[in-house]
């Protein structure tokens, strides 16, 4: 009969050998990865950012991988949809993901999903951050954020933030302000950014957040005011507009994000292989180009990591989580 210790022993070397087997077969499939089309799941439908920026990247991604990238758009329940299915997906680097800040909201915005973001994804990436304001209609009386404060805080305001939809970075981006400000505002839901901003043009809704290089030349031709940046630095197209941060709120130093994502078990040379061709990808003149008149920033070198990537989602969503939960905040 064998013994414990020896028993014990050949556990472990047999599972050293799976560990080494394992090793082999994903470096072997990395090295004649990519042999055929890669697929780019997009969690939003045509037409908005997310789709956009799927495009910009596609041409540049798929010269860096020598095959094409084939994008589907697959929308619906705040992005949860394309989660799901990316996260049921092949681990082989075949399927991948554009996802964005919805992603961290979504584990505890819908507490019935079938993934996990943390467990079933390993990220490849970030691809860029859009500043993104808060936005006053054109005939608020307060002309900055100095004024606003005391504005907001005077007795019997009722204050009206129109935001895109329940759950969207508008959303969460606006309850979190109001909580580190301390004011209380009547939250106005819209369907879409475009018809919130409509509104704010027209004066129905007080304040919103909207996204800078859409408030630029609004607050330039005098027909929105805004008062701060939402975001790590200053947008070029308002650059006397304060972040958040300056004015003394670091919680609020968040960004709008997108990053790709590949299902859990996805091989690490595979995952590098695609990291490398999305740096490649984002070093591409055309697309600095693009990004840059889009108000949106590239993050430095040293944070385009798979480990970045997966950094700022944790982080994410724990800040998401608690501004979801001590706002009783629920997906509809």
């Amino acid at each position: 009969m064998m013994s414990i210790t020896s028993a014990r022993a050949l556990a472990a070397s047999i599972f050293a050998a799976s560990v080494l087997a394992t090793l082999a077969i994903g470096s072997a499939a990395a090295q004649t990865y990519p042999d055929r089309p890669v697929t780019m799941l997009v969690a939003f439908p045509p037409g908005g950012a997310d789709d956009a920026i799927a495009r910009i990247i596609q041409d540049p991604l798929q010269k860096a991988l020598g095959q094409p990238i084939v994008i589907e758009n697959v929308g619906g329940a705040g992005g949860t949809i394309a989660a799901a299915r990316a996260a049921r997906a092949e681990p082989d680097g075949y399927t991948i993901a554009l996802h964005q800040d919805a992603l961290a909201a979504a584990m505890t915005l819908y507490p019935n999903r079938t993934f996990d973001a943390v467990k079933d994804f390993v990220p490849i990436g970030l691809i860029n951050t859009a500043a993104t304001t808060l936005a006053g209609r054109p005939n608020l009386p307060p002309n900055n954020f100095k004024e606003l404060l005391p504005w907001m805080k005077t007795p019997g305001q009722n204050i009206k933030v129109g935001h895109p939809g329940v759950g969207s970075f508008g959303h969460l981006a606006d309850v979190l302000i109001m909580q580190e400000l301390g004011v209380k505002v009547t939250q106005v839901p819209y369907r879409g950014a475009g018809p919130a901003l409509v509104d704010l043009l027209g004066g129905q809704v007080d304040l919103s957040i909207i996204s800078a290089v859409v408030a630029g030349p609004l607050v330039r031709a005098n027909k929105m005011k805004a008062y701060a940046v939402i975001g790590r630095k200053r947008f070029a197209g308002l650059p006397d507009l304060p972040t958040f941060g300056e004015l003394g709120y670091k919680k609020l130093n968040i960004d709008f994000w997108h990053m790709l994502l590949a299902p859990a078990g996805t091989p690490r040379p595979i995952v590098d292989k695609l990291n490398s061709a999305l740096r490649a990808a984002l070093n591409d003149a055309k697309v600095q180009k693009t990004f840059a008149d889009g108000g949106m920033d590239l993050y430095p070198a040293n944070e385009e990591t798979p480990e970045a990537a997966a950094a700022l989602l944790k982080s994410e969503i724990k800040l998401w989580g608690e501004v979801i939960s001590a706002n009783h905040i629920a997906a509809q």
